[in-house]
This record gives structure tokens, C-alpha cells and sequence, in this order.
């Protein structure tokens, strides 16, 4: 029998993940996932239990996107210039593909506040100031 730590090592090691993130810009923040970096709604719903949102991500991914807007309206603080989604792309020309939609839907690239993201990356900022990073590089674990 396994013991306990290891038995939640290996559930989370198959485990899909969900990054949900409160917005007070719904439409704007599907309409940024999904042009500029060719998201697919996943799902969508509406009032449940005061919140409306959408899930976006690529099907079959091991991850998608949720944002959510809550029915009162509710002030959603900046995030830290820090806190980042990184897409690792290690193909040069799918990196430049995926930079390029970026740029052709209005995004410029920010310095990010880490320079090691600038080395073989480019960082954006979604319409919530959330930073994304697309990384020119393998995974590196």
C-alpha cells in the first residue's frame, strides 16, 4: 500500500489544471485568448451563483484557462508584474507564428520584471495586465 505523500504525488502528477482568474473585463479577456493566442472556448456559464465565466485552453491540453466576472461587479486588483503564464516553444518557427499573432491582434511585448524571460522569450500583457511569457525553449525539466 502506498503511503499518503506519495499516493497525492502520483494523483496530482496525472491531474489537469484549471487557472482560474477574476476579471472586470470579460469580454475583452476572451476576445484577447482567443485572437491573440488562438484559444478555444472550452465552456461557458453564466449566474452561477453570482458569477458569469469562460473556460478557454486547447482541447485536449493538460490545462485551460478560466475568467471570471463577478454579477456585483467587484474591483479585481492588478496583478504582480511577476506572476506569468509561460508557454514553453521550442520550435523557433512556431514561436515566431505564435509571437506574430500576437503582434497582428496589437500586443507589443513588455520588459519583464524578471530579465531572464527576455533572454529567449517575449512577455505581453492581456487586457487585465496579467503577463504572459512565450518562452523560445524546451522545458527545461
Amino acid at each position: 500500500m502506498l503511503d499518503t505523500r506519495k499516493q497525492a504525488r502520483l494523483a496530482l502528477g496525472q491531474a489537469r489544471l484549471r487557472i482560474a482568474r477574476p476579471t472586470a473585463r470579460l469580454g475583452e479577456m476572451i476576445r484577447f485568448y482567443r485572437h491573440a493566442l488562438g484559444f478555444q472556448e472550452l465552456a461557458q456559464f453564466q449566474d452561477h451563483d453570482g458569477f458569469d465565466g469562460v473556460m478557454l485552453g486547447h482541447p485536449g491540453a493538460p490545462y485551460h484557462l478560466e475568467f471570471t466576472r463577478e454579477a456585483a461587479g467587484q474591483a479585481v486588483a492588478p496583478p504582480h508584474p511577476d506572476a506569468l503564464l509561460v508557454f514553453y516553444l521550442p520550435d523557433r518557427g512556431v514561436w515566431l507564428a505564435a509571437v506574430e499573432r500576437l503582434w497582428n491582434y496589437g500586443a507589443a511585448a513588455v520588459p519583464s520584471a524578471n530579465p531572464y524571460w527576455d533572454r529567449a522569450g517575449l512577455t505581453f500583457e492581456d487586457p487585465d495586465g496579467n503577463r504572459i511569457v512565450l518562452q523560445n525553449a524546451a522545458w527545461p525539466i
